[in-house]
């Protein structure tokens, strides 16, 4: 019933949680949901720079406002309450509070703000509509025609925008990703979707003091549905923020480049500081027997959004980004805390807006989630969910070892790791159901970057030998079959200087290099050039388990740190008729024998071109030591 009731035409029976403030010329409607409050109200503001008296404590005793109205609210049937503010209400500011247990709760934004005032301590009423920038009504997603072909490249605002190499006039904003020096970069590597860190109100950057220059990932989520303040030129206007980001997707749809937003549904920054826990105490958390919150995200708390509220507002949530900011997709932090129902539920609710709208995330915790763990959105139960990928983690820790551990992996000497690799090529059907569902990578924002992971484990060797390291790596990423991914700067050489979990280090550490872009302008062109490779050749991307099984062989190599990867019989598939790919994960140069024909050789020795590098008939080829080669069949 829940399902129906949310897509389709049924949804119109039930209340939504996204209209919350409904604001008019005349008058603004609010509604809020609660089962336990025995009374509530909203109080209104004309300040929003100042927070509400009930967050004084919580404040360190800074400015308090006076409320100038108080909206009684009213409870219906379906525990919604409700109430109207007559007048035009525009430019001020809200909280809710509610009375329970014999006590008035603190104020809160409301679970569904979508504008906030400076630090998201109070709603702002606005008109929506004139958050809109110019040319938004004609602003469309560009055009996906074929799913397979999705390359993510995933960054952070700061991390892209900040650097004084950047050539980008707005950094550390929205507009600085809007600008042609940071969406060129985009379009030349040849990426089509562009996944942001965490975009949304978060908690642990202070938005009245942003030049004090604090840096954080975002993982702390205050307001889940309005864009965060720091990333706008002005957070003290609740409308600047809204349409700096809209500004952001517009440009980047003229580029040709799809927005995913990373999305942290499973845990809040913390309880009692944000609405989830303050309008409806300990509803939208697990609980433990005890009466302490479960904590599967290892961040005090987790959100259960099994149950029917959490688990529409989750809904709710992801489609009112995808209708109101055109949003292409989401990335979900710690996905394996959220329970498989809600996850289909929220590729059905999507599938009613566009199809094509991407969805992926984490298939892990990060400790045990307070719920049965065969109901969970785990990695290894990926299959349940059709068309909601999972990072795979296989293929990552069989390239380059485990992040958790200094072992080498294939890409870096480590032969043991060859079985696990060929999994990863191949999708890793024993979990993934559909090759889509399998996000082949080997670094994101988490852990070390690829530099530093090589570093770390192949210490004492060379920088040439690293960077023959890297490239192999990034090359099985980008020949396996699934959705690649690729974190930014990675193409640049970055380094976060060995520190793995830079979360809130300065810029220093995580800014994108830009100067690397002509000292490591070989590495660049080589992932340029395979990310072409990819696009260009359909066999790496065939996109249905049946069509692997079907086309995909392994050979058999005699060699302990070589893989034979063909893609076989491609005749209307591809333009090749076989691609051959041979990846060489040992510190020796190896002979393979290629059967007689004409190939376009792609890859080889640590060069890339996808017009081809040469012309091979057959014979004996040397493959390098740490390198690949990739050949492409061709009848004339």
């Amino acid at each position: 019933m829940l399902a129906i009731a949310l897509v389709g035409c049924a949804a119109k029976q039930q209340p939504k949680l996204e209209n919350e403030c409904l604001y008019g010329a005349d008058k603004t409607e609010f509604q809020f949901w609660s089962d336990v409050a025995e009374e509530m109200e909203v109080h209104i503001y004309n300040d929003g720079m100042s927070a509400p008296a009930s967050l004084n404590d919580a404040n360190n005793g800074t400015d308090v406002t006076e409320v100038v109205e108080t909206v009684v609210l009213k409870k219906g049937n379906d525990n919604f309450w409700r109430g109207t503010a007559k007048g035009d209400m525009k430019g001020k500011y809200y909280t809710v509070r509610s009375f329970q247990n014999g006590e008035w709760a603190p104020e809160a934004t409301g679970i569904f703000a979508k504008a906030v005032s400076v630090n998201g301590q109070k709603a702002a009423i606005i008109d929506m509509k004139e958050t809109n920038p110019e040319g938004w009504a004609e602003d469309k997603r560009p055009e996906m025609k074929d799913m397979t072909d999705i390359v993510v490249y995933e960054t952070h605002v700061r991390d892209y925008t900040m650097s004084p190499n950047s050539g980008i006039e707005h950094k550390g904003k929205f507009l600085g990703m809007s600008e042609a020096a940071a969406i060129n970069h985009l379009k030349e590597l040849g990426i089509t979707h562009l996944q942001i860190l965490p975009m949304f109100d978060y908690g642990s950057i202070d938005e009245t003091a942003l030049d004090k220059n604090r840096y954080n990932w975002g993982y702390d989520p205050v307001n889940y549905n309005v864009p965060e303040g720091g990333y706008a030129t002005d957070p003290a206007d609740p409308a600047c923020r809204i349409r700096e980001a809209k500004q952001m997707i517009q440009a980047l749809h003229k580029a040709g480049i799809r927005v995913v937003m990373d999305v942290v549904y499973n845990h809040t920054y913390d309880v009692m500081g944000c609405a989830l826990g303050r309008v409806v105490p300990q509803y939208f958390y697990r609980m433990n027997e005890d009466g302490t919150y479960a904590n599967g995200s290892g961040c005090g708390n987790e959100t259960a959004s099994e149950k029917e509220m959490m688990r529409r507002f989750m809904v709710e949530s992801v489609c009112y980004w995808a209708r109101e900011y055109h949003i292409d997709g989401f990335r979900f932090d710690l996905m394996g805390i959220h329970d498989q129902e809600t996850m289909r539920q929220i590729r059905a609710a999507l599938d009613e807006i566009d199809p094509t709208i991407l969805t992926y995330g984490e298939g892990w915790a990060a400790m045990s989630p307070a719920y049965p763990y065969e109901e969970l959105a785990m990695k290894q139960w990926t299959y349940k969910m059709p068309r909601v990928g999972a990072f795979s983690d296989d293929i990552r820790n069989a390239l380059i070892g485990s992040p958790f551990d200094h072992e080498r992996g294939f890409a870096s000497g480590k032969a043991e790791c060859k079985e696990a690799v060929i999994g990863g090529l191949v999708g890793c059907p024993e979990w993934s159901g559909e090759p889509m569902q399998h996000v082949s990578y080997i670094t994101c924002h988490d852990n070390y970057c690829l530099r530093d992971r090589i570093a770390v484990s192949a210490k004492g060797e060379t920088e040439e030998t690293q960077l023959r390291m890297n490239k192999l790596a990034q090359t099985a990423v980008l020949v396996s079959q699934g959705m690649s991914f690729i974190y930014g700067g990675e193409e640049l050489y970055r380094t976060k200087q060995g520190i793995d979990n830079s979360y809130q280090s300065p810029d220093s550490i995580n800014i994108i290099p830009w100067e690397n872009k002509e000292k490591y302008n070989d590495l660049y062109q080589y992932y340029r050039e395979m990310i072409q490779i990819r696009h260009q050749h359909k066999g790496f991307r065939l996109g249905t388990a049946e069509m692997v099984k079907e086309h995909v062989e392994m050979k058999e190599t005699g060699e302990e740190h070589v893989i034979i990867y063909t893609i076989e019989d491609l005749e209307g598939i591809d333009v090749a008729e076989e691609l051959i790919v041979v990846l060489n994960g040992g510190d020796k140069s190896v002979n393979i024998t290629i059967d007689e024909g004409k190939y376009i050789i792609l890859a080889q020795d640590g060069k890339a071109k996808a017009e081809g590098l040469a012309t091979f008939y057959g014979g004996v080829m040397p493959v390098a030591a740490y390198s690949a080669t990739i050949l492409a069949e061709i009848d004339n």
